[in-house]
C-alpha cells in the first residue's frame, strides 16, 4: 500500500480552465520523490491537491489507505505535514509558539500541551537547528532561519509524509543546501517520506530519490534521476539547450546560453 496515491487527478482555480489533468503519481514509505518543471506548470497546483488544501474537479487522492476527502482535517494533519513557499509568520509570535502550533492535531480535549508534546516541540527544533531561537521574534529571522522554523513546525506534527513547495525559494546556495541537508537526514535516518516541488534541479538529483517531471499541467516523466534529467527531454520540456553532466554519480544540468554556444562554437572553429 502507498502511503500517497493520486488517480487521475485534474485541479484548478475558480471558472477557469484546469491546471492540472489526469495525473497518476504514488509515494511509498520512505521515498524522497522531487517534482520539476517550468514556471506554469501545475507543480504547486499538484501539491495543494495532495494536501487537500484544492479541491478535485476529477480524480481521487489517498492518504495512507484512505481516501483524502473522507479523513478529518485532524486525521491529515497527524499523517500529513505541509510547507509553503513563502513563511510568513504573524508578528509577535516566538519561534517557540510557532513551532508549537505544529503540535496542534495531537492535543487532548482541553487543548493542554502534555510532557509527549513538550518532548516533540523540542525534538523539532533540534533536529532543525532552531534551539538557539527559541525565544526570537519568529518574523524578524532570515529566510533561512524562517524556512527551518516551518518545518520544525511541521516535524512537530509527527507526520509520516512531508510535503514542500520550492523549500529553497530564495536562499543562497549555502541554504538550500542546508535545506536539502536537512530533508535527506528526515528521510535516511527517520524514514520520513518527502514530495518537495523545486525549481534546483542539481540539487534535486542529488538528494531526491526519485524525479517526477511535469510539462503543461500533466506528467511527462517519472523515474531515476538518471533517467529522468537528459538533455534530449529536459530541452524539450524547458525549450532551452541544455547539457547534462554526470559528477560524483549524480547527474548535473547545464543550461546553453546564446553566450555560451558562440564561445563554444568559436572555440571549435579555432
Amino acid at each position: 500500500m502507498k502511503l500517497l496515491e493520486l488517480a487521475g487527478v485534474t485541479a484548478g482555480y475558480g471558472d477557469q480552465e484546469s491546471v492540472v489533468s489526469e495525473v497518476d503519481l504514488r509515494l511509498g514509505e520512505g521515498d524522497f520523490l522531487g517534482l520539476i518543471g517550468p514556471n506554469g506548470c501545475g507543480k504547486s497546483t499538484l501539491l495543494r491537491a495532495a494536501a487537500g488544501a484544492l479541491e478535485l474537479r476529477g480524480g481521487r487522492v489517498h492518504l495512507d489507505g484512505g481516501e483524502l476527502r473522507r479523513r478529518s482535517h485532524r486525521e491529515r494533519a497527524q499523517l500529513l505535514g505541509v510547507v509553503a513557499q513563502e513563511s510568513l509568520f504573524a508578528p509577535g509570535f516566538t519561534v517557540r509558539e510557532i513551532v508549537a502550533m505544529g503540535r496542534h492535531p495531537h492535543l487532548g480535549r482541553f487543548g493542554r500541551p502534555g510532557r509527549e508534546d513538550e518532548y516533540q516541540l523540542h525534538r523539532a527544533m533540534d533536529q532543525t537547528g532552531i534551539l538557539a531561537l527559541a525565544h526570537r521574534e519568529a518574523q524578524a529571522l532570515s529566510g533561512g532561519e524562517r524556512q527551518r522554523v516551518a518545518i520544525a513546525r511541521a516535524l512537530a506534527q509527527r507526520p509520516r509524509l512531508l510535503l514542500l513547495d520550492e523549500p529553497t525559494n530564495h536562499l543562497d546556495i549555502n541554504h538550500q543546501i542546508e535545506v536539502f541537508d536537512l530533508l535527506h537526514q528526515l528521510n535516511e535516518e527517520q524514514g520520513l517520506a518527502i514530495l518537495c516541488v523545486t525549481h534546483e534541479l542539481n540539487l534535486a538529483a542529488q538528494y531526491c530519490r526519485t524525479i517526477a517531471l511535469m510539462e503543461q499541467g500533466r506528467l511527462r516523466s517519472w523515474g531515476p534521476p538518471g533517467e529522468v534529467l537528459n538533455a534530449d527531454l529536459l530541452s524539450a520540456v524547458y525549450r532551452v539547450e541544455v547539457v547534462v553532466e554526470e559528477i560524483g554519480g549524480a547527474p548535473h544540468v547545464f543550461p546553453l546560453t546564446r553566450r555560451t554556444r558562440f564561445n563554444v562554437a568559436a572555440r571549435g572553429g579555432a
